[in-house]
């Protein structure tokens, strides 16, 4: 009995040593399960984490060399003044003018639609140069072109749908277009503005829609804008903005609205 007692306790102490060992065993797999998983969420939020890092410092760098780039580019455009060589403003294909043909000063500006220190040439500009050309004082030449093609379509695109306006509306209505395009100038980084866009722009300047709409879709005045860049490569003109003042490069600023100020006073 004592045996058997025995023997019926020890079956139930093994039982009971085994049940607890599997429950250990089973708490041991959940331990090593969570921190599987925990190790596995770590190492992906590093990874995200890395990968925002990565993208970031991109971006930083991104913006630094189109700063450094476009400074740069302003300072290569009033080291090589000598180089462009000499326009009459009003005698060129493709330009935009105001002002008479008698006044005192001329003015040239070569331009690009998406350089952004021509938008800031333009801010700086626009009010005193209209008034000074509408008192007789000067004739401005606005001559854009295609410089930043290398960074997308829409150099092209603004310069070509510029020569439809300007052919379909007339002169009054273009340089509405022209201001309203440095208005709504896009970041050389984009996203860039469709035609259908420039299209809603030339309506707000006063063009018929049925007369600009699929011309300018169609970049009818690519040939224009393309003529218009090889004018201004064979003028010498290296960057924009590009201004030649009576003749000469105008260089005299070391900011754009010192550029702009300083030319303002030399022809009041």
């Amino acid at each position: 009995m004592a045996w058997f007692q025995h023997a019926l306790r020890r079956p139930t102490y093994v039982g009971s040593m085994s049940t607890d060992s599997a429950s250990s065993h089973s708490r041991k797999e959940k331990r090593e399960a969570r921190a599987a998983k925990a190790a596995a969420e770590l190492e992906a939020l590093r990874k995200k984490q890395a990968r925002k890092s990565i993208l970031t410092v991109a971006a930083v760098v991104a913006v630094i060399a189109v700063v450094v780039g476009g400074l740069v580019w302003f300072s290569l455009n009033r080291s090589e003044g000598d180089k462009v060589v000499a326009a009459d403003a009003g005698n060129s294909a493709h330009g935009l003018v105001i002002g008479p043909d008698d006044a005192p000063h001329k003015v040239v500006i070569y331009e690009d639609f998406l350089c952004p220190y021509c938008g800031d040439f333009e801010a700086a500009s626009r009010k005193d140069l209209a008034e000074l050309a509408a008192d007789g004082k000067v004739q401005v030449d606005y001559r854009p072109f295609v410089l930043l093609d290398q960074i997308g379509p829409y150099s092209e695109l603004a310069t070509s749908a510029f020569a439809v306006v300007q052919e379909e509306a007339g002169a009054e209505v273009a340089k509405k277009f022209h201001d309203l395009l440095y208005e709504n100038q896009p970041s050389e980084s984009g996203p860039f503005p469709k035609a259908a866009d420039l299209v809603d722009l030339a309506v707000e300047a006063g063009a018929e829609e049925s007369a600009v709409k699929d011309r300018i879709e169609n970049l009818d005045g690519k040939a224009w804008a393309d003529a218009a860049t090889k004018a201004a490569a064979a003028d010498g003109v290296h960057g924009t903005p590009t201004i030649l003042l009576d003749g000469e490069q105008f260089q005299d600023g070391n900011s754009i609205e010192e550029y702009a100020a300083n030319l303002v006073e030399q022809i009041s």
